[in-house]
């Protein structure tokens, strides 16, 4: 079977991408997050500067590879529209991370373990959070208030990051899921 010149653009593409996360993560992990410059993991690449921000916006973007908000709204789609937003919530981020294959979830780790080993990371993930949330809050049809939907989202989506940087933290010894209800059930205690 003959590939034609966009298959095999849509490959080079992808393997480069690869390539230059591959690095990058390595240079991160070697030398730490801030350590580490573009023209580094370009050079370590083998691609220009240009071609690494073809490839990512920026180097924390890299790491902190969140959802699409349409992601995000098409997971609470799964659940009933009767429930409300809370138990929605709920309900869909233990079936995103059923989704995750080994492979991913080791991934994750990793990367999250950069994050929480940065404070600089630190501080973007809960900027990256509530940027999503905001998203996400509006791309919602929920038929109730566009501000309470948004408090809510991005409550949770800051026990989410929680979760993922205490998973980070413990090296993966806390289960994720364990942390993320931790985190989720913490909302709801008064």
């Amino acid at each position: 079977m003959a590939t034609g010149p966009e298959d095999w653009r849509s490959r080079k593409f992808e393997a480069t991408h690869r390539r230059i996360y591959d690095v990058a993560i390595g240079l991160f992990q070697e030398q730490g997050f801030e350590q580490v410059n573009v023209a580094q993991i370009a050079k370590g690449a083998d691609v220009s500067v240009p071609t690494f921000y073809a490839h990512f916006p920026s180097k924390e973007h890299l790491i902190m590879q969140v959802p699409s908000a349409e992601e995000f709204a098409a997971l609470l789609a799964t659940q009933p529209a009767d429930l409300s937003l809370t138990e929605r919530i709920r309900r869909a981020v233990p079936l995103w991370l059923s989704q995750w294959t080994p492979e991913f979830r080791a991934d994750a780790l990793t990367r999250w373990k950069i994050v929480a080993a940065t404070p600089s990371l630190r501080t973007r993930a809960a900027e990256f959070e509530r940027a999503s949330g905001g998203l996400v809050a509006g791309a919602l049809p929920t038929g109730g208030s566009a501000a309470s939907d948004a408090i809510i989202v991005n409550a949770y989506m800051a026990a989410y990051t929680a979760a993922l940087l205490a998973w980070a933290d413990s090296d993966g010894a806390l289960p994720l899921e364990d942390a993320v209800n931790e985190f989720f059930d913490a909302l709801e205690r008064r």
